[in-house]
């Protein structure tokens, strides 16, 4: 029976680093340990916070309300809880999270797919055909929910740690300087904690973590052992297993962005940042390797994503009325469609959102584990007062985001 749980456990462990690790989680670090230079173990602290530490602290809350996030936001209000789903499942679905993952996916693989040559005829792949073809590939993923953890945990996972730690191990080999920032350890530290707000793991750790247990349940309620508190247990010992991983391998990724990336630091794109620092540690010979990286990582994340919006339409949004495949058709769909506007624009808008919103998503996940664990009742007080603070200090950016 342990060996039954420990199974289950390590793989729903490398199931949700899997989930977690996208696109965007290969470009970050790398810029992230850029940024910081020589102060960058400061740097790298503050990244962890935001994007290590918080998707763990997300999946804990989320496991104390059983999965349940009608519940974990409804504390706020009927309405305003019902209110702040569909602004989250709007983030981390087709208008910001999956339709990122895609044209970032396309910017990375570029190198490796950017023509289809048939005889003596070759013609470019263009984004949109690309992401047609890469929304198609995610449902066939996603069509058979009950197989999605095994597919992450025993097929992806593996390949996706295999082919990071190949390029991490490589590349730190030769380790190179520090070089110097023009920016105290402090102020280095404040930014890269708001520069790990970009990985959306919160929003991902909050929503993966329903459909994970949901999942679990099935999985393991034929178990005599099965109770509420042996799937929390099982839950938490995954997520930290999961987070584990994924904090080992932003500390080695950004480890590879100090030393390499000011090589580089002309390009201003992140994702080519990734690609030249890469292809810097392994050279041309292990463009396999990178783009067997770069397409788990992608893949990965959008099939997690893509069921969990397709659930919620499904269950919440039509309570059954339509269907989890055509729900899943829906998703992919727009997802495809606002793809076609092209990383840049997808970007540029985002960047305030996230900015604004993270916060109070931070104070609604720690209050509710407050309430949880110590019956701490207030919510909505603090979640509005974060609100207000944080479109102050962020009214700059969205100003430019209307011109």
């Amino acid at each position: 029976m342990k060996k039954v749980f420990q199974s289950t456990i390590m793989t729903v462990g490398l199931a949700i680093f899997s989930m977690f690790f996208g696109a965007g989680n290969l470009i970050y670090p790398i810029q992230a340990g850029l940024n910081s230079g020589d102060k960058f173990y400061y740097g790298i602290t503050g990244y962890m916070l935001t994007a290590v530490l918080l998707p763990l602290i997300g999946l804990i809350a989320m496991i104390l309300f059983n999965g349940d996030y009608r519940e974990f936001f409804g504390r706020l209000g009927k309405i305003p809880g019902f209110l702040s789903v569909l602004f989250c499942m709007c983030v981390i679905g087709p208008c910001i999270a999956m339709s990122r993952i895609v044209t970032l996916s396309y910017e990375m693989l570029y190198p490796f797919i950017g023509s289809f040559s048939a005889g003596n005829i070759t013609c470019p792949i263009t984004l949109p055909t690309f992401s047609v073809i890469f929304c198609i590939l995610t449902f066939l993923a996603t069509y058979k929910e009950s197989s999605i953890i095994s597919l992450l945990g025993k097929w992806i996972s593996p390949l996706l740690l295999g082919s990071l730690a190949i390029i991490i191990i490589k590349g730190i080999m030769h380790p190179q300087s520090f070089l110097p920032v023009p920016f105290s350890a402090s102020e280095v530290f404040y930014e890269q904690i708001i520069f790990g707000y970009g990985s959306l793991d919160l929003l991902g750790a909050l929503f993966f973590a329903s459909a994970i247990l949901t999942i679990l349940k099935k999985t393991i309620s034929d178990e005599k052992d099965y109770n509420l508190r042996t799937l929390a247990i099982t839950g938490m010992k995954a997520g930290m297993i999961g987070c584990t991983l994924l904090g080992v391998i932003y500390y080695g990724l950004s480890l590879l962005g100090a030393y390499y990336g000011p090589l580089f630091s002309g390009i201003t794109n992140s994702a080519a940042l990734f690609s030249q620092v890469s292809f810097a540690v392994m050279g041309q010979h292990g463009a396999l390797i990178i783009a067997i990286a770069v397409a788990m990582a992608c893949y990965s994340t959008i099939i997690a994503l893509a069921m969990v919006l397709a659930e919620y339409i499904h269950k919440q949004l039509s309570f059954g009325f339509i269907q989890y495949h055509t729900s899943l058709v829906m998703v992919l769909a727009g997802t495809a469609f606002i793809s076609c506007y092209g990383l840049a624009t997808i970007m540029h808008v985002s960047g305030p959102i996230i900015n604004i919103c993270y916060p109070v998503l931070i104070v609604i996940t720690l209050a509710n584990i407050a309430y949880k664990m110590f019956n701490f009742t207030p919510i909505k007080i603090p979640a509005l007062i974060t609100l207000l603070v944080s479109i102050y200090y962020n009214s700059v950016n969205v100003q430019a985001l209307f011109n």
